[in-house]
């Protein structure tokens, strides 16, 4: 494990906080020390006058996103800092913590690319954040996790449950023995019904991307990045419809993306632009590279083989050549995505790799049947990337937890709602 010595801080000022930089060097396997070291970082923000508070570290969702980037304190940053010091961690591989991209693994043979990512699943993020607690001298502390942060929390309360006072889950509460199949067949069920919300909303959308996607089968549309947009990666906007706060901007998106070019119908360069940022792996490759795997659960689930492609032939509505209502995607990644996408083009076959390779399991069922650390859980009926009834049943079998289930939000609740939910969730757990 690493040590107090190699922990090195950097401080500022933060809108009436204090803003610790932490950086620490952790094995990237701590079973080989061969493979080498890299960075793990993390922010601490510190209100003024609670220097003594405990700390609450923070899981961001993903994988393969960053801890949030505060420039004000607003939301449930804000009511934490009210009972903690709150430490944002880059989850390894993300943000300040030695990303992992194309330019990084440039080196190594695509091998030696999956053996490498394969180590920066759930199991070595809470191995880091281990790693960090003992750096900073804390006995305990709470946890917070969003979306895959609350897979990361489950994962971390099934191996180190005596570093946690308590835990707090908004979205996040992932299947114990669910494998990525399951799992896809009931987020494509429930994107089906978003659909329909979103077309009783918007009925001439359907209509529209529909006309879009025709035109982008025959004419040749360039993104900013240089490559062809293609129809089927056209559909998967629909990650879109699994938030609140980006639901109306699929519509808006769509509203007028057609323009006239010497006489020929062309798709706007605007709505080119706006397209390629939404559907660009080049920000956070990690995300496309090890979706899948976040569901492989060792023997009882095997590899996952592209199950996102595999699952959706068991729904025609969502076939490329289906004459139906048309349907975008969402939280679902492909094998042709490494492709059509230059920011993850070279990945390709560590992708492929890792598809099909038999990783480790990340929870252990009995230990959380004992688990002794109060849990509170927020539970969304109509979530679309975390099933609800996945999340209700591990809710049951982790001994203790108190749950707030509710259709009042979709994937987003912590970003909208931010306070109120943690509010209500530091009651639950204490009550």
């Amino acid at each position: 494990m690493s040590t107090p010595d190699t922990l090195d801080t950097t401080t500022t000022r933060l809108d009436g906080h204090t803003a610790h930089a932490h950086r620490l060097t952790v094995p990237v396997d701590r079973g080989d020390p061969t493979q080498g070291e890299i960075t793990v970082f993390a922010r601490e923000v510190v209100r003024d006058g609670g220097e003594d508070r405990p700390r609450l570290l923070f899981l961001q969702g993903g994988p393969g996103n960053p801890s949030p980037r505060p420039d004000t304190i607003s939301g449930w940053l804000d009511r934490a800092l009210e009972d903690y010091r709150v430490v944002l961690l880059d989850q390894r591989g993300t943000g300040l913590s030695s990303p992992q991209d194309a330019q990084s693994l440039a080196g190594l043979t695509p091998v030696e690319q999956a053996d490498r990512l394969s180590r920066f699943r759930a199991d070595a993020i809470v191995a880091d954040a281990e790693a960090l607690r003992e750096a900073l001298g804390i006995d305990r502390w709470s946890l917070l996790g969003q979306s895959y942060g609350g897979f990361c929390a489950v994962t971390y309360l099934s191996r180190s449950p005596g570093s946690l006072r308590e835990v707090f889950i908004t979205a996040g509460l992932p299947g114990l023995t669910n494998g990525p199949d399951e799992v896809y067949r009931r987020t494509y069920a429930q994107t089906a019904r978003r659909h329909a919300e979103f077309y009783a909303r918007y009925p001439d959308d359907a209509a529209l991307a529909a006309r879009i996607a025709e035109h982008l089968a025959g004419e040749d549309e360039r993104l900013p990045t240089g490559e062809r947009l293609s129809p089927r990666r056209f559909r998967r906007l629909g990650t879109l419809l699994g938030t609140t706060s980006r639901f109306d901007g699929l519509h808006h998106l769509l509203e007028d993306p057609f323009t006239t070019v010497g006489g020929e119908r062309r798709l706007r360069s605007g709505f080119l632009q706006d397209v390629g940022a939404e559907l660009s792996g080049a920000r956070h490759p990690l995300y496309d590279v090890l979706h899948e795997s976040i569901y492989v659960l060792g023997p009882t689930t095997g590899p996952s083989a592209w199950s996102a492609e595999r699952v959706r032939a068991e729904f025609p509505e969502f076939a490329l050549d289906s004459t139906g209502e048309f349907r975008f995607t969402a939280e679902h990644v492909y094998p042709w995505q490494f492709e059509e996408d230059p920011a993850l083009t070279p990945l390709a076959e560590a992708a492929e790799l890792l598809a099909h390779r038999d990783l480790g399991p990340l929870y252990d069922v009995e230990a959380l049947a004992a688990n002794e650390v109060p849990v509170a859980a927020a539970v969304y009926v109509d979530d679309l990337y975390v099933p609800y009834d996945l999340s209700v049943e591990t809710a049951r079998r982790i001994r203790g937890t108190r749950t707030f289930v509710t259709n009042e939000y979709h994937h987003d609740g912590l970003r909208l709602d931010g306070r109120r939910l943690l509010d209500r969730l530091v009651e639950l757990a204490r009550r």
